[in-house]
Parts: C-alpha cells; sequence; structure tokens
C-alpha cells in the first residue's frame, strides 16, 4: 500500500502532461471547428470586422497584413486545415487518455511525438530566434527528460523485483 501511494506521488508529472495534452486537444478541436466554420464564409472580410471591434486603425498596415493573408486561404486548405487539427486532436486525446489512465503506452507514444517534434522546433528556432521558440522547445525537452526518466525507473523497479 505504502509502495503504491509512492508510485502515484511520482507519477503526477504523468498526470500533469495528460491535462496539457487534453488542453491542446480541446484547443486544436476547435481551431478546426473553426476552420470547417469558415469554409462557407469570407475569412478575411470577417478578420477585418473583428480587428475594427478591436479598434485597430482601418488604415492600418496590420489590417492590410492580416486580410491579404487571409484571402489567399481558400475552401480547399480550410478542409485541410480542418482535417489536420481534427486529426492531431485525437492524438493529444488519445495521449491524454492513456497518461490519465497511467498506461504506459502512452507514456511511449507521448516520448517518441515529443523527440519527433524536437528537430522542428530546433530549427524553427535557429531560422526565428524568439523567447516563444525557446520556451516551446524546453517544455518539449522538459517532457522528453521527464518521460525518459520514469521509464527507465519503471524498467529499474521492474527488474529489482524479479
Amino acid at each position: 500500500m505504502v509502495e503504491h501511494q509512492h508510485i502515484e506521488a511520482r507519477d503526477s508529472g504523468l498526470f500533469l502532461i495528460g491535462l496539457f495534452k487534453l488542453a491542446k486537444a480541446i484547443f486544436f478541436l476547435g481551431v478546426s471547428l473553426g476552420a470547417l466554420h469558415f469554409i462557407h464564409h469570407d475569412l478575411s472580410q470577417t478578420a477585418e470586422r473583428f480587428l475594427l471591434e478591436l479598434h485597430f486603425d482601418p488604415e492600418s498596415r496590420v489590417i492590410d497584413f492580416v486580410t491579404d493573408k487571409l484571402a489567399q486561404v481558400t475552401h480547399h486548405k480550410l478542409r485541410l486545415i480542418s482535417l489536420g487539427t481534427f486529426l492531431y486532436a485525437g492524438l493529444c486525446c488519445t495521449e491524454a487518455y492513456g497518461l490519465l489512465r497511467r498506461k504506459v503506452w502512452a507514456e511511449f507514444v507521448t516520448l517518441w511525438l515529443s523527440v519527433s517534434f524536437v528537430p522542428w522546433e530546433t530549427w524553427e528556432l535557429a531560422r526565428k530566434p524568439s523567447l516563444w521558440h525557446v520556451a516551446i522547445l524546453l517544455a518539449n525537452l522538459v517532457v522528453v527528460a521527464y518521460l525518459l526518466w520514469m521509464l527507465r525507473r519503471k524498467k529499474s523497479r521492474r527488474g529489482s523485483r524479479s
């Protein structure tokens, strides 16, 4: 009983990672549904109205930049964005479920996915240095280090019981 409580206290990091993955799933599901919503609407016009409601200057370069970029987003691109973010939301939801249920497979899946993003995050940081890119990379590296530590502990604990 004492050993079981000790393990649960150490797994609180997995619980936090699971909650973060659940939050990401909800966010990307919202992005997916938002992209679907705008398939039959004028995205640039909607953004312009939104920015004007935030009291941006109508002659602002920000409004021109945003509306020009959004005018290039086609219905096909919105469908692809919706599909991609929906699939990513499903992946995050799967990770969250497994981590919150303390499944070892979820730890391996999360470790693999986290490691797979490190090269891209490093490239983004080198291409365009910013505190945001540093924070994302560091947070991902902390998750990778924590998961490696947890999996090694579990492996050594299994080996010592034998």
